[in-house]
Formats: C-alpha cells, structure tokens, sequence
C-alpha cells in the first residue's frame, strides 16, 4: 500500500471520528456546566432565604454570616486539593464523586433542624464542591485543544459561572415565596443524581497519573484552617471590636497555618498540593491575584449586598427580588458568551480585563448613589447594565490569562488555585464589607447608608485591578509554566 493509500484511509479515519469528537466534546462541556452551575447556584442560593432561615433555626447576625461562609471557606480553601485528585485519579472518578458528596450534604442541609446542621452541611457541600469544580475545569482545558475552541468553551463555562449567582437568587426567591427555604437546598438533591447517571454513562474516563503521588491532605488542612480563621478575625473585629483577644488570636492563627502552608508545599522535589515553581510566572501568579481581588466584588458581596437592599429597603418580595437580577443574568451571559470570546480574537486579553473592570467599577460607583428614595428603575437597573458588561468583559479573558500557559499534569492544580481565588476573596471581601458598612440601627436611611459604602468600597477595589492589569502579559497565550510540558496532548487529552 503505497503512501497515497495510507494517506486517504489516515483522512477517511479522521473524518469518522470527528462527529465523535464533536458530540463528545459537547457531552464534555454540558456536564462542566451544569456541574459548575450548581457549585456557583449554592454559593447564593440562600442568600434570598436568610431572613427565612433566621426566624427558622433562631440564627445570630453572625451565625447567618456563617450559612453563606462555611461554603465558600471550605469550598475555596480545598479547591488546591480538589484540583490536584484530578490530576492523580482522573476527571471522571474525581467529577462522580464530588458531586455524590456535594449532593448528600445539600439532602441533609435541606431538612436540617439546627443551626449546626445547617452549617455542618453548607461546609460539606463546599468540600465536594471543591472536588466538582476543578474537574469541570480541567475537563474543558484538556477536552478543547488551546486556541478558538477552548476560548469558546471557557466562554460558556464562565457565563454559566457568572449567571448561576444571579439565577441562585431568581430560583430561591420563587422557592422561598412559593414552598420553603429548605427547598433552596433540596432542589439540588434530583439534578445532581441525573448528573451523576449522565457522567457515569457519557464522560470519557480520562488517564490519570501512572505512579502513585501521596495527596497533600495536610496543605488542604492548613491553607483551609488559614482562611478559616482570617475570615473569623475579620467577623470578632467586627462583633467585638478591633481589639478583642479572639479576633487577634485567629488572626496570628490563620497566619501562622498560611506560613506552614508555604514550608509544606516547598519542601521535596515532588509536587505537592501547589507547585510554588507555578508561581514564578507572572500571569498566574498576578492573575489569580487580581482573581481574588474581583471575586471580593462580583463573587458574593454583590447578590448579598443588593438582596438585602431590594427586600429591606425597598420592600420587594422575594420572587420579586429574584427577578431583580435577570438583567444581570442576561446580559452577563451575551457579553461572556458572544461579545468576549469575539473580541478575544482582536484585542489582547491585558486590554480587555483593563477596559471590563473600569467598566464594572464605574458601574458600582453608580450603584453606591442609591438612596431611601431610589426605586428599582432609577437605582438598581442602571447600574445592572453597566456593572453586567464590564463583569462579562472581564472574567473571560482573566480565566484564559491564568489558564492559557498551563497543560497537561499542572492543569488541576492552576484550576483549583484560580477557583480558590475567586471563592476566598468572595468570602473574605463580604466579611470585610459587612464589617466595614454595618450600621446598628435598622433605620431605612441606615441601611442604604451602608449598602452604598458597600458598593463605593468595591468600585475602589476595582479601580486597583484595572491599575494593577496593565503588569499582565499583553497576550493571552503566556509562556509555559517552568517546568511542564506543554504539547498537544497536555492540552487535549494528557493527564487528567
């Protein structure tokens, strides 16, 4: 057979296997978003029901903050984990079974009797949540080749990531007024068991790593203890002043385990939870930087702040405060989903990030002018526009920045550090916020004097990303991390 020959039946075999490829790869990206959808959903799925949950289970101003917290302090800080049983057991065992886990713990939050429990469960459904969400990741970044392909896919990811707190409101107000808030947690328990039956018989397995690497349980422990206590520093200042003994105490904890955490990961030549060596490169170091920085707005300080603002002040309903947010839903999805990946093709990432955050932070400058004489129109809408279109301008070429110098083994790794990211500076920016603009009066005029500070306080940390983006390289396709290996079957299909 001469090399003619070989060479149309190389092409017929291709030919054959590309509507496979295509429809797994569709199979592929719907199940990383309908998974990180419910990651995303959980992280403000409650914040509608907390006054429901308050007069339920008899909660504290500072035991409610823990409902929202506990999720995203254990999802945020076991996320360098998660990532990494990517890596070492494959995407499909490692999606299965943090959603399997992610699902039991939102049964039990759902028919919680105590204020315990309901902590308790909210902080396991961060743990299996930081195994889902890197898997989801890693599932896209190894699926699509770098290049259109995967900016699109990342394109829809993050959309759904950026919608799912905004719909978590829409849903858990329609919840909320129509059934109970205990059905904000259970509505989780049906979608993910299809998840679960749909991935067992649809995802590929995936190749994990051929040696054995011991996990790093004890970094996990530490870097979660970490920000555990930060987080609980930063709410005693706030309960008990800035110089109450407790408040210090977790404070010179949380970063004496930080510390720790930095000794564990450099010791040996193995890599462990996070390979310090991905930190000498600049767009995944000062991304996930500036990831964190913008989580401490768009993540949860923007739903909690803008909930309370609707139901308290102006007096809307729950299902009517849910539908509150659908601009910000429709909208963030058509700029991360058509208009970013579009003008990914003809302008740098560094300028879009640049251009979406000023955007965002004028949009939040626009929102702290609210007043007890602002209505839905003249005071929330706007600044939904403006604050939607700079958030789907900015997010997806920031992921594709910290994303694009790293395949292969690495993969879960970075994707775990830059959900990490996002999830403690949600979580440790609402702490910061609420302390910084709590009023102890319930006064009307008290409240939206706080909320305002709330917002101009985040148009500030914005102003700072945009400034601190111009370091980013120009170009989305960073060098290589130190040390990986990027080549085409790191990026499409290596290690999972």
């Amino acid at each position: 057979m001469g090399w003619r020959d070989g060479g149309k039946l190389y092409t017929q075999h291709v030919r054959r296997l590309a509507p496979h490829a295509a429809s797994s790869g569709r199979a592929a990206l719907l199940l990383a978003c309908t998974a990180q959808f419910l990651v995303v959903l959980d992280v403000s799925v409650v914040n509608i029901a907390l006054p429901s949950i308050q007069r339920t289970l008899s909660l504290s101003p500072s035991g409610l903050l823990w409902v929202t917290n506990a999720y995203a302090l254990v999802f945020g800080g076991f996320l360098l984990l998660g990532g990494r049983l990517s890596d070492v057991y494959g995407r499909k065992l490692v999606f299965i079974a943090g959603l399997g886990l992610f699902t039991a713990a939102s049964l039990v939050g759902g028919i919680a009797s105590t204020a315990g429990v309901l902590v308790g469960a909210r902080a396991f459904q961060g743990l299996g949540a930081a195994a889902l969400a890197p898997a989801t990741l890693t599932i896209l970044t190894t699926t699509f080749p770098h290049g259109p392909a995967r900016n699109r896919a990342l394109a829809v990811w993050t959309a759904v990531s950026l919608a799912g707190g905004a719909v978590g409101n829409l849903v858990s107000g329609a919840l909320t007024e129509y059934l109970t808030w205990r059905s904000t947690l259970l509505i989780n328990v049906p979608i993910g068991m299809f998840c679960i039956v749909v991935t067992a018989a649809a995802l590929a397995e995936g190749r994990p790593r051929d040696r054995v690497v011991r996990l790093d349980v004890t970094g996990a422990a530490l870097v979660t203890t970490a920000l555990i206590a930060v987080t609980y520093a930063v709410t005693a200042s706030y309960s008990h002043g800035r110089r109450d003994p407790t408040a210090v105490a977790a404070l010179v904890a949380g970063l004496v385990c930080l510390a720790a955490f930095v000794v564990v990961e450099a010791r040996g030549a193995e890599p462990r939870l996070l390979p310090l060596r991905l930190l000498r490169t600049r767009a995944i170091w000062l991304g996930n930087l500036l990831m964190l920085l913008v989580g401490a707005g768009f993540q949860i300080p923007l739903w909690y702040f803008l909930t309370l603002y609707l139901q308290q002040v102006l007096e809307l309903t729950p299902l009517q405060t849910g539908a509150g947010f659908v601009p910000h839903t429709l909208l963030m999805m058509l700029v991360g989903m058509r208009v970013a990946p579009w003008l990914m093709r003809h302008v740098p990432a560094r300028t879009l990030v640049i251009v979406g955050t000023a955007i965002a932070a004028a949009g939040f400058w626009w929102q702290s002018q609210i007043t007890v004489h602002s209505t839905y129109l003249s005071g929330v809408l706007g600044p939904a526009v403006v604050i939607s279109i700079g958030g789907g301008l900015l997010i997806v070429p920031l992921t594709a920045v910290v994303t694009s110098g790293v395949s292969g083994p690495d993969a879960g790794a970075v994707s775990g550090l830059t959900n990490t990211a996002k999830q403690f500076g949600g979580a440790l920016g609402l702490t910061a916020l609420v302390a910084l603009t709590s009023r102890h009066s319930s006064a009307k005029t008290d409240l939206v004097s706080g909320y305002a500070q709330a917002f101009a306080f985040t148009a500030l940390i914005l102003t700072l990303v945009a400034v601190v983006a111009f370091a980013l390289p120009a170009q989305d396709s960073a060098r290589p991390v130190p040390g990986s290996r990027r080549t085409n079957a790191g990026a499409t299909g290596g290690h999972d």
